[in-house]
């Protein structure tokens, strides 16, 4: 049986709010949680937390060696795991007369999905509890041909319920707002907004904390970036990784699960409780294809379950790691997840528990 998942940390993650250029609050979350995993914490100009953990000998029989330097480099190989911090959200660009905010997008939205919702305001005097509605006619008044029209982002309304004054003097241009509703457990599944990407800060916490806890050892020099703005380009990868100079990359992310009614089985990427995601391609890279052998081996021999996955359309950051500066290996590890990129975002825990795994016992595996 795998080790039961930490639910508590991910609805932490889930539930602090951090749009792309403001993941100061989550990037103090991790700070506290990875005290004592690693042996060097630093932040780059882009806000990116860069973990570093040294080689280990292992604890126990048929943990890893004294670590080797490699062949070519005179340095051990260099692994970086890039779990991004940034949710999708939205930034304060104007405040009316009468006190209601209209916002600019930070990360892509199918505005079907921003229909009444209960919104975070974060500004600098505070968080403010929030509703965000299109303008126009409500039901009772409005017209067939006004209930088929899908607004655009430009066109919802931010309303705090205070006084246009009083919302004046709190929030400025350029606070932000981000999806505030409450963290499900159902069942095996675990459903809230920000799944992506809590989930890969979740992972490149605990994949590293199970491997600390095993005992097993690494040769290899281990680093975890918590970037930035990727959801806006890969932009904290970029730097974060021209700082390591890795070796191997891996982009930890969430992926599609359209397992759902209404879609194709052929687009659904992957299906819930079936495993982690061993991934392929997307539109920003392709992993290198002997990576892909060596995980899906160790699932194998492990009995993690894992299932092999290409999107047809996105990124991720893996895609960065191996395009800047020198290049370096790279792959994908994801976690299924229903409704993307709406508050209903929703994982299977069988499945987060495989992504775990499989780092904790690949990371030893690296010479």
């Amino acid at each position: 049986m795998p080790k039961a998942v930490n639910v508590e940390l991910l609805e932490r993650l889930c539930q602090t709010p951090g749009v792309p250029g403001r993941e100061e609050r989550v990037r103090a979350l991790i700070e506290k949680e990875i005290e004592g995993l690693f042996d060097e914490v630093t932040t780059d100009a882009m806000g990116n937390l860069i973990c570093r953990r040294a080689p280990r000998v292992g604890k126990k029989k048929g943990g890893a060696k004294a670590p080797a330097a490699g062949k070519k480099s005179g340095r051990p190989t260099r692994v970086l795991l890039l779990s991004h911090m940034d949710q999708i959200g939205f930034y304060v660009r104007h405040i009316d007369d009468k006190g209601y905010i209209r916002v600019n997008n930070a990360g892509g939205f199918d505005t079907r999905n921003l229909f009444s919702r209960r919104m975070l305001l974060v500004t600098g005097s505070g968080d403010l509890p929030a509703v965000m509605n299109p303008g126009g006619r409500p039901i009772h008044i409005s017209s067939d041909e006004d209930r088929k029209k899908i607004p655009d982002i430009k066109e919802l309304i931010i309303d705090t319920g205070l006084p246009a004054a009083e919302v004046k003097k709190k929030v400025k241009i350029g606070d932000y707002a981000v999806y505030h509703e409450p963290f499900y457990v159902m069942g095996d599944k675990l459903c809230c907004q920000a799944m992506d990407n809590r989930v890969a800060c979740w992972l490149g916490i605990e994949a590293v904390r199970q491997l600390d806890e095993s005992g097993a050892g690494h040769a290899c020099e281990l680093f975890v970036a918590f970037t930035t703005q990727e959801e806006v380009g890969l932009r904290g990868a970029k730097t974060s990784s021209a700082i390591v100079e890795c070796d191997i990359g891996v982009g930890i992310d969430v992926t599609l699960a359209c397992d759902t009614p209404g879609v194709p089985a052929d687009e659904a990427v992957t299906e819930h409780g079936k495993g982690y995601g061993l991934h392929v391609m997307d539109s920003s890279f392709i992993a290198d294809y002997k990576l892909i052998n060596e995980f899906e081996a160790l699932s194998l021999k492990h009995k993690i379950p894992y299932q092999r996955t290409i999107l047809m359309r996105g990124g991720q950051d893996g895609a960065a790691a191996q395009q800047v500066g020198k290049g370096a290996r790279a792959i994908g590890i994801t976690v299924g997840t229903r409704n993307i990129h709406t508050t209903t975002e929703m994982i299977d825990q069988r499945d987060l528990a495989a992504a775990r795994d499989v780092l904790a016992a690949w990371v030893p595996t690296v010479a």
